[in-house]
């Protein structure tokens, strides 16, 4: 079994409750669905870095929300499901490797047919 750090461990706990707590406090009809992606958090547990993927909205208007004007009310809500004696500074940033991946999978189906083509003039020419 592998040991985890404390750090890993909060922050797998920070992105359950962001998670629900994002799910009931932000519009996802004016910014889309919001889904945290991953949690990098300080080793003085002071700061935490929220990765979120932003489907059917624009990631930066989204983004920029949720670091100016939600930050405080989330990182309030937050403070209430933890147990640690201090809740860390929250930064939302937008995570592409969603997007990342559809457009490397996207590049794999291209070239898929040509491969496909390869091995048929292979095997009837044996």
């Amino acid at each position: 079994m592998k040991e985890f750090s404390r750090t890993q461990r909060v922050g797998e706990q920070i992105q359950r409750e962001l998670a629900s707590i994002i799910h009931k406090e932000v519009n996802t009809k004016t910014f889309g669905m919001i889904t945290v992606s991953g949690v990098d958090v300080s080793p003085d547990f002071k700061q935490a870095k929220i990765y979120v993927t932003i489907l059917a909205g624009d990631e930066k208007t989204t983004v920029k929300h949720l670091n100016q004007e939600m930050r405080g009310r989330l990182r309030h809500h937050l403070s209430q499901r933890l147990t640690t004696r201090t809740t860390p500074q929250l930064y939302f940033v937008h995570d592409s490797s969603v997007e990342y991946g559809t457009r490397l999978s996207a590049l794999i189906d291209s070239v898929k047919p040509e491969e496909e083509i390869t091995t048929q003039t292979d095997t009837k020419s044996l």
